[in-house]
């Protein structure tokens, strides 16, 4: 059976119009990015509400439950907050850290604010929870080769 040239002409133009759907269907999820807010988000304005001399009673009725406070003195509270996108398939990245740092002095006014962003931080370790050396450690076959060379 011989197909006629404008079917083969509409088979082709059909496979073309299913292509490029599918294609930008793969497009459109690459493109998503989903965002997500971790921690303490200070409200907006509420760092004008508290001058310097504030009582930490203040504070707390303005900001809220520190997320975590100074362990050895407890003269500062932290509030701290963390945004992360992820872009379809890809692991998480930390877009934004912001960590706002209230210092009280011995009477527990409000002594200094501070704003802390990603830009002032280091990133560190803590899972890992080893400090690394300047030195190389060997591993077995480069130790043996040692011991045969002296």
């Amino acid at each position: 059976m011989v197909l006629s040239q404008g079917f083969r002409r509409r088979a082709r133009a059909a496979r073309l119009i299913i292509s490029a759907a599918a294609l930008a269907t793969l497009l459109t999820g690459c493109i998503f990015t989903e965002s997500f807010q971790r921690g303490y988000v200070v409200p907006e304005g509420a760092l004008e509400q508290l001058p310097l001399g504030a009582s930490q009673e203040q504070v707390l009725i303005v900001l809220g439950t520190p997320s975590t406070v100074a362990t050895l003195s407890g003269d500062v509270f932290y509030y701290i907050s963390q945004r992360t996108e992820r872009t379809a398939f890809l692991p998480q990245k930390e877009v934004d850290r912001r960590v706002v740092a209230v210092y009280f002095d011995k009477d527990r006014r409000v002594r200094r604010l501070a704003d802390y962003g990603l830009k002032d931080g280091q990133v560190f370790d803590f899972i890992s929870r080893t400090t690394p050396t300047a030195g190389t450690e060997l591993n077995y076959l480069q130790f043996l080769m040692k011991q045969i060379i002296r």
